[in-house]
């Protein structure tokens, strides 16, 4: 039997956060009433003359450079010719051969086909700008158009054909989505349209170099969509390929409630989009300047951020990932762990009591009533056995309400731990005898009925008796 493999390739469509469209003053925002934020430029009337907003320039610039992408020294506009509703102009404004940024790779986690030690990489083959239309609504008798989306800048991301399985698509295109929200370039909202993405697809027999017939899935209203529709077609292509068929160009649609891809129009030749530079705008050359400031709106992006918590702070995986998504959060746990020892319990007492504290209280970082230090100060004191990990979260709850430092709470409230070996030998012969059953259970070989005794224990001395001595003491008195 011939064994195939696939190759696929992604165009993820991401519009910008801009404040205002791309070419005109019209607001660039989600929810307005229809046809309200439009003005005769976006609607494409007669003798209006676009405008590059100039921030439009610059995020797409900072997206190529946090794709990795070479930010070109000359780059130009063309008109795309198209005859559809939602095409005001019957022609969008797009970069062709001229793009804005080229050339980039993104890596990311991924443990499959390809992958290095738990990570691939997908170079992309040009992030280049471009302009959304409008909306079309389709009710039972008729159709309208709002046109409020009509010239917001929107980001074309094309990948190289690296992609070898549907789960390395979707891993590839949240990595995306991280990396652009991350750098706010987007805040890739797909429920408000801001995220588009279609699909190439093709199979070949294993090993061979010519490419299959290539097949656009459209239609994708989600990542887990784009995955579902590659998991439904790469099977329906092996089956087609496999019997003696043969596959040719074209375009399918993705219809999710069906799981399966439907015949849109054949594409045996390229559309004709006719192609030329457009009149109305000069081409950019930014300077090294300009480039420059740029960037300096660089951010460190969430793969990196992970790596580096978890090599310098040695934390694991899903605590290095927790400040991954929350950046404030993260910068916070950094300022109290610089030059501490146990790294991963001040990321226990920020991630598990600081984070359900502030949720608790809808408070946030900025309203804490005690110094950061005062966390490094509580993970000390327990790991010096001043206080136990019950206790301190006592402490913990006193501090976050008061804003006292913990040493001065475990005075004020006598909380310190309890290591006189004759003060806790007490509570031991005290539970031992109060408990005979427990103590004739351990004698018999139950272990567990030394943990219902150090109980006991802890329980008479208010938490105060330290764990460890407890457990030795009365094990050394149950055996002996």
């Amino acid at each position: 039997m011939v064994e195939y493999e696939v190759v696929i390739g992604l165009e993820m469509h991401v519009q910008l956060k801009t404040k205002s469209k791309m070419w005109c003053g019209c607001a660039n925002e989600f929810g307005a009433s229809p046809n309200t934020n439009v003005c005769p430029v976006c609607l494409g009337l007669p003798g209006v003359l676009p405008v590059a907003n100039e921030e439009g320039l610059r995020q797409t610039a900072l997206a190529g450079l946090l794709l990795n992408c070479e930010v070109t020294r000359y780059a130009k506009f063309d008109r795309k010719n198209y005859f559809y509703p939602d095409a005001p102009k019957n022609y969008q404004i797009t970069q062709f051969d001229k793009p804005s940024t080229q050339h980039g790779y993104v890596d990311f986690e991924f443990n499959g086909l390809g992958s290095v030690n738990g990570m691939s990489r997908v170079r992309i083959t040009r992030a280049h700008l471009e302009e959304d239309v409008g909306k079309n609504f389709h009710f039972d008798r008729q159709s309208g158009v709002d046109f409020n989306r009509a010239g917001v800048p929107l980001l074309e991301i094309v990948s190289e054909p690296d992609i070898t399985s549907p789960d390395m698509a979707y891993e590839y295109l949240n990595a995306l989505k991280d990396i652009l929200v991350y750098g706010g370039v987007s805040d890739c909202d797909m429920e408000k349209g801001m995220v588009r993405c279609d699909v190439n697809v093709s199979v070949r027999p294993k090993g061979a170099k010519e490419l299959g017939a290539k097949i656009e899935i459209k239609n994708m209203n989600s990542f887990s969509g784009a995955r579902r529709a590659l998991e439904y077609e790469i099977p329906r292509q092996i089956e087609v390929v496999s019997k003696g068929g043969k596959l040719s160009q074209e375009t399918r649609r993705w219809d999710d409630p069906s799981g399966m891809t439907e015949m849109m129009r054949s594409k045996e030749q390229a559309h004709d989009y006719r192609y030329f530079p457009e009149p109305d705008l000069m081409p950019f050359a930014p300077d090294a300047a300009w480039i420059a400031a740029v960037q300096k709106r660089v951010v460190e992006l969430p793969l990196a951020r992970k790596q580096r918590f978890m090599r310098d702070y040695q934390l694991p995986a899903p605590d290095a990932q927790t400040f991954v998504w929350d950046v404030p959060l993260g910068a916070y746990f950094e300022g109290v762990a610089k030059g501490a020892k146990n790294t991963k319990a001040i990321a226990n007492w920020v991630i598990n009591n600081l984070r359900a504290k502030l949720t608790e209280s809808a408070a946030t970082l900025a309203d804490l009533k005690f110094k950061p230090d005062a966390i490094h100060e509580l993970v000390a004191l327990v790991d010096s056995g001043k206080i136990s990990s019950k206790i301190a979260q006592e402490v913990f709850a006193e501090m976050f309400a008061s804003g006292d430092a913990p040493a001065v709470i475990v005075e004020k409230k006598g909380l310190a731990q309890v290591s006189d070996t004759g003060a806790i030998e007490k509570f031991c012969d005290d539970a031992i005898a109060a408990n005979p059953k427990s103590a004739a259970d351990f004698k018999a070989g139950n272990a567990n009925a030394l943990n219902f005794l150090k109980g006991q224990v802890m329980k008479a001395s208010k938490g105060k008796a330290n764990p460890a001595l407890v457990g030795e003491i009365l094990e050394r008195k149950l055996k002996g």
